[in-house]
């Protein structure tokens, strides 16, 4: 029967990204308990961030900030989202320039939180590198060709990302006192 039902797909020329559900993220509650953020990846290259409250949606954005393993946090008015990047891609030295002091810090020069208003549009973000001085670097776990820099998320010990009663955004990145974000 599965194999009747993928040859018709296959002669109809239904492609198989086609045939995919929507995957969305872990959908997560504002400190006040008003609102829950999560995001949607409804296809190759599409996805959608939703504000949703606990009668349906407040508001989308067709825009893609992050991915389905990327840690939302919603403010408590429901207008504003920081995102943090648990598992980034190592940043690489400008092409042409030639090797001076701080470029072998390349690959921690990457955006590790972003925070995004209700249409998409980027606010402000963070970067490894200034959240972390030189020398906390090195408790940075670099694989082949990304980096884990969060405790609580991937394996890594400690506590994980969270909101506070006041709805601040704290985490900890490896190494280094606790870090704090508002909207």
């Amino acid at each position: 029967m599965r194999l009747t039902v993928a040859l018709a797909l296959l002669l109809c020329g239904a492609a198989p990204s086609a045939l995919a559900e929507e995957r969305a993220s872990r959908a997560r509650v504002s400190a006040n308990g008003l609102y829950s953020v999560r995001t949607v990846d409804v296809g190759v290259g599409r996805c959608r961030l939703e504000m949703l409250k606990e009668n349906g949606a407040l508001w989308s954005a067709d825009v893609c900030v992050g991915t389905v393993d990327d840690l939302y946090f919603a403010s408590n008015d429901g207008e504003k989202v920081w995102v943090l990047y648990p598992l980034v891609e190592k940043g690489k030295p400008p092409p042409g320039k030639k090797k001076t002091k701080g470029s072998s810090l390349a690959w921690a020069r990457v955006m590790v939180a972003a925070q995004f208003d209700r249409t998409g549009q980027k606010l402000q973000e963070r970067r490894l590198t200034e959240l972390m001085t030189t020398k906390q670097l090195s408790e940075v776990r670099q694989l082949a060709h990304h980096l884990k820099w969060l405790e609580g998320t991937l394996g890594i010990p400690g506590k994980g990302p969270r909101l506070t009663d006041a709805g601040v955004l704290e985490f900890e990145p490896v190494g280094v006192k606790t870090q704090r974000l508002t909207f």
